[in-house]
């Protein structure tokens, strides 16, 4: 049964794919993407039910199925191959970090498999193994945008509650003037979860350094911000 388990997904997503969905995801995206066009909420069962037939599985046969799903290049699969390496966030070792690290550089061409990817099962891992934040900050410098909208988006979570804020300015800081817009939007969406809890520090980091900011990554930025504040810092 475990053997096919990847062609019965295949057919699973085969069977819920629609054109309409298929179209109107399409539209999301500046790449070219490869996906069956199956709604969010069928990929995320789809993805739950499989697992229950591998749940007992060594986590390095899960992994070997979920590099398997990656490497197909469609995006509900890659969906499924993040939501698998997830579910298994109790499991996780400090070796898996290069798996995941190896994943973000061979199989993530597009910001919804680096985001799916990175927010949940990465930002997991660095609340787990949290010096690992060291290695995210090794990301801002790599010649594929992905790794360096990784490097942000990971901390998505994590700064939502509060954490890591340190970090959080400093790989800001690190992809500041990043030319990419992509990667302008993953660190300004970092630094607006990081203001949920830390208003008053954004907002001095987003003044001190709004010159050198592009545009696209303050207004991510200041999002949350109450008007006054998100006035004085869009002013020139």
């Amino acid at each position: 049964m475990e053997a096919n388990i990847i062609e019965r997904i295949r057919e699973d997503l085969a069977l819920n794919a629609d054109e309409k969905t298929k179209s109107s995801s399409t539209r999301f995206f500046k790449e070219k993407i490869t996906c069956y066009g199956v709604k969010s909420a069928f990929v995320g069962k789809i993805a739950k039910e499989h697992f229950n037939e591998i749940r007992n599985k060594d986590k390095k046969d899960i992994f070997a199925l979920c590099e398997e799903l990656f490497r197909s290049d469609y995006c509900e699969e890659s969906f499924i191959a993040s939501a698998w390496a997830y579910m298994l966030r109790n499991n996780y070792s400090e070796d898996d970090f290069f798996i995941f690290e190896r994943w973000i550089e061979i199989y993530v061409n597009n910001w919804a498999k680096c985001d799916t990817l990175c927010n949940h099962t990465v930002g997991t891992f660095i609340e787990t193994f949290p010096a690992y934040v060291e290695n995210l900050k090794l990301w801002t410098a790599s010649d594929n945008r992905w790794m360096r909208r990784a490097s942000a988006v990971t901390l998505i979570l994590p700064a939502r509650k509060g954490n890591f804020l340190k970090d959080v300015f400093e790989i800001s800081d690190r992809l500041l003037k990043d030319k990419d817009d992509l990667v302008q939007k993953g660190y300004g969406w970092m630094l607006k979860e990081a203001s949920k809890a830390h208003q008053q520090e954004v907002f001095e980091y987003v003044i001190k350094n709004k010159k050198d900011m592009p545009r696209t990554a303050l207004r991510y930025a200041i999002e949350k911000f109450p008007k006054d504040l998100r006035a004085k810092a869009m002013e020139k």
